[in-house]
């Protein structure tokens, strides 16, 4: 029977030390939560686009394989090859297929020597999906994770997939590196601002692709916004290749006084700018989930997010936050008022504690891992059973 043999457990992630995004920072806690579940069991880890991981992670039951060293042109044979050789020769019990387009080659391998796999879904890379090969990925996967129930209720009527074989793994975070504190004074300092001075914050890529994150649309709502509360400010955290659309769009709109283009933030820094603001804003239509609502609410912060997307998971279909039509400009500019001045219904807004509280119950790390843990102790008890 498995339970008495050493697991062997493949994962296939596009990027997971050299950059960051959300597929990669919610890579990294599957991987921590896997070695917290099964510390005994061998990991075979293959990344498609690092080259190396900063500094040397593998250990005896833990091995890394990089093809982000291979010319752009030869990487995805390179990477297919190196999990199609190895998937061959080890036979894991489970392959963990950690981005949708991975998923074709993980059906062959199960077609052709019966190597079980789950596939991750997050967003818009499984919405629409139209290629004959991802679908087939999909349907023949042991089981489908879905970061929020948007993503799966799409994935069911769009694909016909079997609701059974789809759970929910949602977006998590770590609690300790975010908590509640008073506005960091270099920050007021270097943005020039008061203490009592109401500022709104994003946190996003400003990536031409990612335009649906909504900081368009608090710009358009700002100067509606400004009327009633005429000491606003603005701060955006993010670089990317949108910039200077978006310094373009302040000029026209004038509110060059009321914004700040922060740029690039160190993770190290990400709670003071949680800290900094008094709503965190992000009325997003795209969004697969949103991880970095749960930091803002871990910070203790008001949230708005879109309602069209998996951010009505991430604030629990409005329990924690309040959520908009994201393309609503006077809905988006009234409710940011209403929270500002403390008028929104919903009580829990202005209590910190038990926002940082209801959001670590609920989608902090440790339940990330017990949630894990229970799918992946359901699924090697029926290959027990298989086996018996």
């Amino acid at each position: 029977m498995l339970s008495g043999i050493k697991k062997n457990f493949h994962l296939w992630i596009p990027d997971l030390f050299e950059s960051k995004g959300g597929i990669q920072v919610y890579s990294k806690f599957l991987l921590e939560a896997l070695l917290t579940s099964y510390p005994n069991a061998n990991y075979d880890v293959f990344i498609k686009n690092d080259s190396h991981p900063g500094k040397d992670l593998s250990k005896k039951n833990l091995n890394f394989y990089y093809s982000g060293n291979l010319a752009s042109s030869l990487r995805t044979l390179g990477f297919a090859a190196k999990i199609i050789s190895l998937g061959l020769w080890k036979r894991p019990n489970l392959i963990i297929v950690s981005h949708l387009n991975f998923a074709p080659i993980a059906y062959w391998l199960k077609h052709t020597v019966g190597i079980p796999y789950w596939v991750m879904t997050y967003g818009i890379e499984a919405w629409d999906i139209e290629k004959p090969a991802l679908k087939m990925g999909l349907h023949h996967a042991e089981q489908i994770l879905c970061i929020s129930n948007y993503t799966r209720d799409r994935l069911i009527k769009e694909q016909n997939l079997d609701p059974s074989k789809i759970s929910l793994l949602p977006c998590t975070f770590d609690p300790s590196l975010y908590e509640i504190a008073p506005k960091p004074a270099y920050l007021l300092e270097q943005y020039k601002l008061n203490q009592k001075q109401p500022i709104i914050l994003t946190v996003a890529r400003l990536a031409e692709e990612e335009r649906y994150k909504g900081y368009d649309q608090i710009l358009k709502a700002l100067p509606q916004i400004s009327q009633v509360i005429p000491n606003i400010h603005y701060i955006i955290a993010g670089k990317g290749n949108d910039r200077l659309r978006i310094e373009q769009l302040i000029d026209k709109l004038n509110l060059e006084e009321c914004v700040t283009l922060a740029g690039f933030v160190p993770d190290e820094q990400l709670c003071d700018y949680y800290n900094l603001c008094d709503v965190f804003a992000m009325p997003s239509k795209k969004e697969g989930f949103g991880i970095v609502y749960l930091e803002a609410l871990a910070c203790g912060k008001p949230t708005l997010a879109g309602n069209q997307d998996g951010a009505i998971d991430a604030l629990c279909q409005g329990d924690l936050g309040a959520l908009v039509n994201p393309d609503d400009i006077e809905e988006i500019a009234q409710t940011i008022i209403k929270i500002l001045q403390g008028t929104y219904p919903n009580p829990a807004l202005y209590q910190p504690e038990l926002l940082r509280q209801k959001v670590i119950d609920i989608y902090g790390l440790e339940r990330f891992k017990e949630t894990l843990h229970i799918y992946l102790e359901e699924f090697l008890m029926s290959l027990d059973l298989k086996n018996i």
